[in-house]
């Protein structure tokens, strides 16, 4: 089955690696047809292992070749088309449109830090199918009060997020 791993906290806030390294560690933890999609951490493999112990051979794999509290999300080709096909925002140019991908009901907490936050003009939040889709006016992804949140050390093991145009450009890598 084809399957794409989406790590936490790649190439910020000091935790750099080259895509060629983790490609390298991945295929040394027996996946197969293992590439990478951009610098931020978005691996596509093949396995017939369970999500689950995928999750633990390779969150331990990365952990020891980096030396670092390694966090990954993984998500089948199909969970990866239901992502890019449910997204509620339409293209547009003034706007940045982030998904996120994590751990069972982590849609429900994001939501709830969503709208206790203060939130810039046309500032939005969505879930559909159990993912949390949030658009906000570009320039302002930072500075947001929902974007400082993104960043909690505490909830570093429950999710990571994407720019929805990340999705795209997997699903072709996928079906290619």
């Amino acid at each position: 089955m084809k399957y794409c791993a989406f790590l936490r906290g790649v190439n910020v806030k000091g935790t750099n690696m080259k895509m060629a390294d983790v490609c390298k560690v991945f295929k040394e933890a027996g996946m197969e047809d293992v590439s990478s999609i951009l610098a931020s951490g978005n691996i596509v493999f093949s396995s017939d292992k369970k999500v689950s112990d995928l999750k633990d051979i390779l969150e331990k794999a990365m952990s020891a070749y980096f030396s670092y509290e390694a966090f990954l999300f993984i998500k089948s080709s199909a969970e990866i088309e239901s992502v890019w096909t449910g997204n509620p925002f339409e293209k547009n140019d003034h706007f940045h449109s982030y998904t996120f991908v994590g751990n069972q009901g982590v849609e429900n907490v994001l939501m709830k830090e969503f709208e206790t936050a203060s939130k810039t003009e046309n500032e939005k939040g969505q879930i559909i199918n159990d993912i949390f889709y949030w658009q906000v006016p570009k320039g302002d992804t930072l500075d947001s009060s929902f974007g400082k949140i993104l960043g909690k050390k505490s909830m570093k093991d429950q999710f990571t997020s994407r720019n929805i145009n990340t999705f795209e450009k997997i699903l072709k890598k996928m079906t290619s």
